[in-house]
């Protein structure tokens, strides 16, 4: 066969891309973890100790604030997840039939899904404002009282919530509404001579062709939510005090801010690396058991 030279040619740049901008990073940062480096020394190795501290190994108790803003993204991950999920499958659900102006009404809800995180959450500070936000009058018109949203520690935690599942349920139901179009009406006119219910026809047709899609959905918010930064930034600023730093917050101001200690701030990102890695296994070894 003769050899065609032009295809390594147009292959090389983004081979080149990835060794300089995905592995090298990688493999640098894992070689940064096992340092003290900070910012303006030379690196010791320390092995594995960083670890150690992190995970309370060494006998000392372990990094209580490390522990404190990954419980805290836990609750931030799942919550969302699970909302997201929820509201946007009933979306989707709602526009897979026929009702006026779908066109409109579908880019007016997908609008937040292309806004910046920083900019939705620069707009969380005006909307969750105490004084005069939106929400506050609303509650205040309805006889329910204000809420302190960003004085209080779970008020703040529920309006990072909120604003990430207001920002990112437009994904779900794009998603989730491609793969409800996808079903045969064959099936659902075969279903509606055994029953009129609406509820049994997403329980026993609609949900089980629409799991697999679900399934995607889920493992890809609850990995993009673990390393959620941009909102808890701008909306919280962490605040108050420290109960809505997310680990990445953590991992931020760790490497980033103060000291620079970048050999702590590795360990941290690998921990998170590693929890993505089992994670994403768990989900994938599911999906071939269940289709094989």
């Amino acid at each position: 066969m003769r050899r065609q030279p032009a295809k390594y040619f147009f292959l090389m740049p983004g081979v080149v891309w990835i060794l300089l901008f995905t592995l090298f990073p990688l493999i640098y940062s894992l070689y940064l973890s096992t340092t003290n480096f900070r910012m303006g020394r030379e690196p010791r190795s320390v092995g594995l100790d960083n670890y150690a501290e992190i995970l309370g190994l060494d006998g000392e108790g372990g990094d209580d604030k490390a522990r404190d803003t990954a419980g805290f993204s836990v609750f931030l991950s799942i919550g969302s997840t699970t909302l997201t999920l929820v509201f946007g499958t009933f979306v989707a659900w709602v526009f897979n039939h026929d009702i006026p102006f779908l066109r409109q009404m579908r880019a007016v809800l997908t609008m937040p899904l292309f806004a910046a995180p920083v900019a939705v959450g620069f707009l969380g500070v005006i909307i969750f404002n105490e004084v005069n936000g939106p929400i506050n009058n609303i509650l205040q018109g309805l006889g329910l009282g204000r809420v302190q949203w960003i004085i209080d520690p779970w008020g703040a935690r529920f309006a990072v919530l909120i604003t990430d599942v207001w920002q990112w349920t437009p994904f779900v139901f794009i998603v989730i509404l491609a793969a409800m179009q996808g079903i045969p009406d064959d099936l659902y006119e075969s279903a509606r001579l055994d029953t009129k219910s609406n509820w049994s026809l997403f329980r026993y047709i609609t949900f089980p062709l629409i799991a697999p899609a679900l399934g995607t959905v889920f493992l890809l918010r609850l990995v993009e939510t673990i390393k959620v930064l941009d909102i808890p930034t701008t909306l919280t600023r962490g605040g108050p005090g420290q109960v809505t730093q997310t680990y990445t917050f953590y991992i931020y101001e760790t490497g980033l801010k103060g000291s620079f200690q970048l050999g702590d701030a590795s360990a941290l990102s690998y921990l998170v690396v590693i929890v993505a890695i089992i994670i994403s296994s768990i989900y994938f070894w599911r999906v071939r058991a269940r289709f094989e």
